[in-house]
């Protein structure tokens, strides 16, 4: 094949979104005899969107020196637009902004091009990432009008998104939501390039996902689910960024297997080349599945690789700590969490767990959870998401409960059970039925509690929630194993772990102690029990349901 023959298929590759087949006819070419400039960016974003860092970086490089020695300058702000956000995504924050200057230099030689707008946006963008959100409202009234309505339609789509991010931040959510769906209308017609099409779902779905609004972000997640079915050699950086999203809706609609699968896919992609910054977010999800299914020892693995990425492990990894007894750590932690978080948005994260942890620990019981409740609901009643709402009436609820105003707690449980089938959240579904069951018998209708707390069992089971559906089976009896055991919340966890078949080595891997340490608990606990082996101490944990009889080793 002669070189003009090969440049003509890689072009037809790149139009029907066949990456590799694109990369590598127009790559062989360019080793041949260099692309001219058009071409060279084709090649840059098929080495995008195979997930090819330092190649694409290499392109586009070439590609805006390219344009700025011939004059062209918009062609060279468009490419730099796009290498300044590619060093981001590979964590060359530095770099990124040393390119960022010198688009700057190069648009002031040409202040009234339309393509300036892309060096706005990525001022725009650095605001955002500090914080700075009415600084991002300034920005953008320098973006030039014939940005928003040119031919270049990636910078349209790229206009409108950054304005709806800008407004959602400041805000005003209903208008940056209407903007949201503008850059998304534009992707769905098809006008804009591979590589914009890939940011705008991945920004518009983890906006609606921050603002709990889940009916946008499911139905977004699904189109994003056609559009990479159709690329399946898609790998760059937000094919992993959109299967972290997909993991966060999957769990939330009760598919943990599939969402397990996607989680651990989107690790592997995000660490190995393109958003490493971003693999903390896949780690996080994944850390979040493990803890439900009461995988606690590979959960704790995923939240310490969330935090060696860069992402605040919080508030999944105190939760897994009160899960695992360790009530007054999970208490500090969730109480520096949000001393640490002003936005609202960004504490509404937070305060649901931080509900549950307060009411946990004796020390703080309703009293100290009430203030955190009364804040999740002034959010809800600001912000008018469903999600939140569910929320906000499930903490006041559970706190009612635990202050003895059971019948006060079940108005605003019921609400949150509605609201959470209706969104199709079977977990929070199940939970609100459990404090709905616990109020009904508080009120001696043991008949209603005991068809509530079923119905979630089932639910949790059916999940694969281990631990919940063992909390449940014990409250349906009347029991509570591991608050009658002798046991310390420490020695409990041992226990299980024995239960499990763990090596005195392995338990002091997953708690992080000393293997002299785990023999001294060990000790204990068999003088507690009265026992002298492990298998003996093993049944006991199972005879008094402090671990599932079918939990996996």
């Amino acid at each position: 094949m002669d070189w003009d023959a090969r440049v003509v298929r890689g072009r037809a590759a790149a139009r029907a979104l066949a990456w590799t087949d694109a990369y590598e006819t127009l790559g062989a070419a360019d080793a041949e005899r260099p692309l001219a400039t058009a071409d060279l960016e084709l090649l840059a974003e098929a080495a995008d969107m195979l997930g090819r860092c330092g190649d694409a970086v290499a392109l586009l490089r070439r590609a805006y020196l390219a344009h700025a020695e011939s004059g062209a300058v918009g062609q060279a702000l468009r490419c730099g637009y796009w290498l300044c956000k590619a060093l981001a995504w590979s964590g060359e924050f530095a770099q990124s902004g040393a390119w960022l200057a010198r688009a700057r230099r190069l648009a002031a030689t040409e202040p009234g091009c339309p393509e300036c707008a892309y060096v706005v946006l990525l001022e725009v963008e650095l605001h955002l990432r500090a914080g700075e959100f009415t600084q991002m409202l300034e920005a953008l009234k320098r973006l030039p009008e014939a940005a928003c309505s040119g031919t270049d339609r990636d910078l349209a789509a790229g206009a409108t998104m950054t304005r709806g991010l800008a407004l959602v931040s400041n805000g005003d959510v209903a208008a940056g939501l209407a903007e949201l769906d503008d850059a998304m209308m534009t992707v769905a017609e098809g006008d804009v390039s591979a590589r914009c099409t890939g940011m705008i779902y991945c920004v518009v779905i983890g906006a609606c996902q921050e603002l709990q609004e889940l009916r946008r972000a499911q139905e977004w997640t699904e189109a994003l689910a056609e559009w990479c079915a159709a690329q399946p050699d898609f790998t760059g950086a937000y094919r992993g960024l959109c299967r972290v999203h997909r993991v966060a809706l999957l769990q939330l609609g009760g598919a943990w297997p599939d969402a397990v699968r996607e989680a651990r896919l989107a690790c592997a992609q995000l660490t190995a080349g393109y958003g490493q910054g971003a693999a903390g977010g896949a780690f996080y999800q994944l850390a979040e599945l493990h803890r439900l299914r009461g995988e606690f020892g590979e959960a704790e693995q995923a939240y310490r690789d969330t935090l060696h990425h860069g992402w605040d492990a919080q508030p999944g990894l105190a939760l897994l700590w009160l899960a695992r007894g360790r009530r007054e750590e999970a208490t500090a932690a969730i109480r520096r969490a949000l001393a640490e978080t002003r936005e609202p948005m960004r504490r509404a994260r937070l305060l649901p767990a931080a509900v549950e942890i307060l009411l946990a620990d004796p020390a703080e019981g309703p009293r100290g959870a009430e203030p955190t409740a009364d804040e999740l609901r002034v959010i809800a009643a600001d912000r008018a998401t469903v999600a939140l709402r569910a929320m906000a009436g499930q903490a006041a609820g559970a706190v009612r409960l635990a202050g003895g105003a059971a019948r006060e707690a079940l108005p605003p449980l019921r609400e949150a059970g509605r609201l959470w089938r209706e969104l199709d959240v079977p977990y929070e579904a199940a939970r609100v039925g459990v404090l709905v069951g616990l109020a009904c018998r508080a009120l001696g209708d043991e008949g209603s509690a005991g068809l509530e707390l079923d119905a979630a069992r089932q639910a949790f089971e059916r999940l694969g929630a281990g631990p919940d559906a063992t909390r449940v089976r014990r409250l349906a009896a009347g029991t509570d194993g591991a608050s009658l055991s002798p046991l310390s919340p420490r020695e409990l966890e041992v226990v299980r772990l024995v239960a499990r078949g763990r090596s005195n080595h392995a338990i002091a891997a997953e708690l992080v102690l000393s293997e002299k340490t785990v023999a001294r608990h060990i000790s204990n606990i068999f003088a507690k029990l009265d026992v002298t082996s492990r298998t003996a101490a093993a049944a006991y944990a199972f005879e008094h349901g402090l671990v599932e009889r079918d939990a996996s080793a």
